[in-house]
């Protein structure tokens, strides 16, 4: 990097919110603050929760308020200026090319008497990104299944994304145009906002960040990420052959113990050399 210009894009619970079970470095968060309040550094939050619950993150943790803000499981983009929000529309209108003109309405009328599920709250729903409950006792598959065929036979091109939710005994289940992912909205806010390869750090902690790890944007796992994320995300950096742009925050950099927006930091001080003397001075 030939100037100290960086575009850091982070996942935020259990990542830069410190709400797993290990315990946070208490420098962590105010040394991430000062950090993204340079004006080279142009802050991302790339995460599931909804706009609401990213702002009231950001207020619970004393978080610092992003640039950009990548919400939904990556169906909508903010843009924030002077605390105004604005959903980027060409992003809106990338994903959704894929749904071949039909609404949401449209998809949910087609997909209304599938068995077994029901649509969550309203704040859960956007334009491109449609949430059901699955019964627990149904049969996951065959449900998905169904959708799948309907769908197909419309012609829509859509990811069907499952999750249980253990503490509530209850499936997830989203409907999401097939671009909408965490991935690809960084590479497009790479593009968008033209920066390059090396100008971009990417920080996450779970599953749904690996995909981040097969791309050529440097990618850190925070060291509190599990075992099994690391092992997984280290053989999905490795078979992309391009191992140098993934790393495992390990504690001990910058006197922090590497977990949540600790280990953000030290992914920056790993992939950024120029930024080193900012960070040991925030």
């Amino acid at each position: 990097m030939t100037d100290r210009r960086l575009l850091l894009c982070t996942d935020m619970d259990r990542t830069v919110i410190p709400n797993g079970e290990h315990p946070e470095d208490p420098d962590a968060r105010p040394r991430f603050a000062s950090f993204c309040g340079r004006p080279d550094v142009t802050l991302a939050y790339v995460t599931g929760r909804h706009r609401a619950l990213v702002q009231e993150a950001i207020r619970d943790y004393a978080l610092p308020e992003p640039d950009y803000a990548v919400t939904d499981v990556g169906t909508v983009i903010y843009r924030v200026t002077n605390g105004v929000w604005e959903e980027w529309n060409a992003w809106a209108e990338e994903i959704g090319a894929a749904w071949k003109g039909k609404t949401r309405e449209d998809l949910c009328a087609l997909l209304r008497d599938v068995p077994h599920v029901t649509l969550q709250e309203a704040e859960k729903q956007n334009t491109h990104k449609i949430s059901y409950y699955l019964d627990s006792s149904a049969d996951a598959e065959a449900v998905l299944a169904d959708m799948r065929a309907r769908l197909a036979e419309e012609g829509v091109d859509a990811a069907l994304v499952w999750s249980v939710d253990e503490s509530a005994d209850v499936g997830l289940l989203d409907v999401l145009p097939p671009r909408a992912t965490k991935r690809h909205a960084v590479e497009f806010l790479q593009r968008e906002l033209h920066y390059a390869e090396r100008e971009v750090v990417f920080a996450g902690d779970s599953g749904n960040d690996l995909p981040m790890m097969e791309s050529v944007l440097p990618s850190v796992l925070v060291a509190n990420a599990s075992d099994e994320v690391k092992k997984r995300g280290a053989a999905l950096a490795e078979a992309s052959a391009r191992p140098e742009a993934f790393y495992v925050a390990r504690g001990g950099l910058l006197h922090m113990n590497g977990n949540y927006s600790a280990g953000v930091l030290e992914g920056v001080w790993h992939f950024v050399p120029n930024l080193r003397n900012v960070l040991e001075k925030a």
